[in-house]
């Protein structure tokens, strides 16, 4: 299935989670945010979650800095 991550279109399984796309971007473990279809996906259902095809997938890491 086709889903576009961060503006990307990926080829990614059928019935991957937010939690799996976000370990392919980002190896962040804090300060990572996440919304699937322009709503915001809390972190304790990331694991549930599973990506339909045509999901547009924004992954946000905060950056520390000044």
């Amino acid at each position: 299935m086709n889903v576009v991550i961060n503006g990307t279109p990926h080829e990614v399984p059928q019935g991957m989670t937010v939690a799996q796309a976000v370990q392919k971007l980002t190896q962040a473990t804090t300060g990572v945010a996440v919304a699937v279809n322009d709503e915001v996906v809390r972190r304790g259902a990331w694991e549930t979650t599973a990506l339909a095809d045509s999901d547009r997938v924004e992954v946000l890491t905060a950056v520390q800095g000044g």
